[in-house]
């Protein structure tokens, strides 16, 4: 899943009314919101208690899901650990099995892939 992460200052809905559900997150024990069409069903964003201050919001909901950069400054891949064995990374971005920070926001240690990798191939 592509989540780009938007300060939540930023964001806001033009219109409708979207409901949420909270989850737990299993990696940080906190409560995950995940917005979604009262209509559809289909999820929008997550907000986060554990970084209020931040939106993540589902790319396939952009009308051009691919209008912005994937690179390594502003980029990285989480939860490797849970990932499926055929997803692959692309070379030269940060990788974390789990988070990229603790849950007392100490940063983890970084894998960055010289060469495109694929999960199940070590």
């Amino acid at each position: 899943m592509v989540e780009p992460i938007f300060d939540a200052a930023d964001f806001g809905v033009l219109s409708g009314e979207p409901k949420a559900f909270d989850q737990v997150s299993a990696g940080s024990g906190k409560i995950v919101h995940v917005h979604f069409c009262a209509d559809c069903g289909t999820k929008l964003w997550l907000s986060f208690e554990r970084f209020p201050d931040a939106v993540g919001i589902y790319a396939g909901t952009f009308d051009d899901p691919c209008w912005f950069e994937i690179e390594a400054a502003t980029a990285k891949h989480i939860f490797l650990g849970a990932a499926r064995l055929d997803t692959v990374i692309p070379a030269g971005l940060p990788t974390y099995v789990e988070h990229a920070t603790t849950n007392d926001g100490t940063p983890q240690s970084a894998t960055v892939f010289e060469t495109c990798h694929q999960m199940g191939r070590g």
